[in-house]
């Protein structure tokens, strides 16, 4: 902690004011592209939902064709929001702070329902403490802040029965298709890191609330309170809004199960000066493989663009594949389950703190253990379906540092053996570039992406 046990507890600093996109005055017109949905076009342009249904006469608003013009009217936005920093930005990441807390002790002390709840997943039987660290690690979430958020939410963490309502709905979202602690948990983390990524790759110039209002984001805040104040534009109007993301919201829960989020602060999380160890290709020599996927999202939507795919040659479809995958880096192996396998570059044995790698969709038959130490060539099993959504047998690879997904693209690229990842600003498209060579991010196997060491 930086501040001593009998020190003053002084409010944080507000960063210098960031460099926002201005809010629009004149209507747009914006053409929809594939997996686009009406929702998605409305946080983008800081508009709600409802004007642009009304603005463009949409009969069934779930229905776009792509190439089909979108009219964006103008946003009505209120005052400037609150520039109260709820948490440093290492409170949001699954960082260098989270590798020494107790999770299921804490849990166990607090004796609230969450102590006592057991849910059934891939076949699994987990506990609370087992659902929050699961959701942690896969979103790179603080396993604190998901437990602030959900006692802030229903009180799971400290009372025994929890309001009605909440059993099914612990975030108070009432959506049957996340029922459960498991997907309303991971739906909080999802929209937490939306906040947090979007404000490190340049920020919002409003917040969209859930009754329509418009509220300028202050340029003031830091990214981890950037997280915290999308996340409830999701679930509060206006004035809830405000109550949450101030002194006596979410920041008063965090004291009382924490104590002042602040002392916990790690700064700087990304040194200025970070450099990327180095990395080769995936896959051993002589195989050809098929860049598939250009810069997207680290695990869900909401990260950050830190992931990159690549796909064996020979396969299509969810097919088993004899190809072999294999480690860009030095180090050990600190988790391997339900297809995600996770390197430690620093060698400290965790996965919280330095560089880690994320290899995604290996097949558990010859897939590398936990434990292991491998060198770069090492193989660590095949591609294939196995851990979250993939219509084909692929490899997702990402890196974090400190527990932030770093984009694979903009200032510290993906570099494997010289090929450096660049984006276009749509989520998939890419290049590989190297010595004037480019391979295209394509879906299936095209001569224009197919790449081999």
């Amino acid at each position: 902690p930086s501040r001593g046990p009998n020190d003053p507890i002084l409010t944080p600093t507000p960063d210098a004011p960031h460099q926002l996109p201005t809010l629009v005055t004149e209507p747009q017109q914006y053409t929809v592209q594939p997996s686009d949905t009406l929702g998605e076009i409305a946080k983008a342009y800081g508009v709600s939902l409802e004007s642009l249904i009304a603005a463009n006469q949409l009969e069934n608003p779930d229905i776009l064709e792509v190439g089909q013009v979108i009219n964006i009217p103008p946003p009505n936005p209120e005052a400037l929001g609150p520039n109260f920093k709820v948490i440093p930005d290492s409170e949001l990441v699954f960082g260098p702070s989270s590798s020494y807390f107790d999770l299921a002790e804490f849990i166990k002390q607090s004796k609230g329902y969450l102590s006592r709840y057991n849910e059934e997943l891939d076949n699994r039987t987990y506990d609370g403490a087992g659902i929050v660290e699961r959701v942690a690690r896969e979103y790179s979430v603080n396993p604190r802040l998901l437990l602030a958020v959900l006692e802030h939410r229903s009180q799971w963490v400290t009372l025994p029965n929890p309001p009605d309502g909440t059993v099914d709905f612990p975030m108070r979202l009432a959506d049957n298709r996340r029922k459960g602690l498991y997907r309303q948990l991971a739906w909080a983390a999802n929209q937490l890191n939306y906040g947090y990524y979007i404000w490190r790759a340049g920020g919002r110039a409003a917040w969209v609330l859930q009754d329509g209002t418009i509220i300028p984001v202050n340029p003031t805040i830091n990214a981890g309170t950037a997280g915290i104040q999308s996340f409830f534009s999701q679930v509060a109007g206006r004035d809830e809004w405000l109550n949450h993301v101030g002194e006596e919201g979410l920041f008063a829960t965090y004291v009382k199960l924490f104590g002042y989020p602040f002392d916990l602060a790690v700064e700087p999380l990304i040194p200025p000066d970070l450099t990327q160890p180095p990395m080769q290709l995936p896959f051993e020599p002589g195989a050809m493989w098929a860049y598939t996927g250009g810069p997207h999202g680290g695990w869900a939507s909401g990260s950050g663009w830190a992931a990159i795919d690549f796909a064996p040659a020979e396969t299509r479809g969810c097919v088993q594949s004899e190809t072999w995958e294999v480690a860009v880096a030095d180090g050990p192996i600190v988790r391997s389950d339900l297809g995600a396998v996770v390197q430690d570059l620093d060698g400290d044995g965790l996965e919280q703190t330095g560089w880690t790698i994320l290899y995604m969709h290996v097949e558990t038959r010859d897939r590398v253990q936990a434990g292991a130490f491998l060198r770069a060539g090492n193989r660590i099993g095949h591609p294939s379906c196995e851990g979250g959504q993939s219509n084909g047998s692929h490899l997702h690879l990402a890196r974090r540092y400190n527990g932030e997904w770093i984009p694979a693209d903009g200032p510290l690229p993906f570099n494997l053996e010289g090929w450096i990842s660049e984006g276009d600003g749509v989520e998939y498209n890419g290049f590989l570039v190297r010595d004037g060579k480019t391979v295209e991010a394509m879906e299936g196997r095209q001569p224009e992406n197919q790449i081999s060491r």
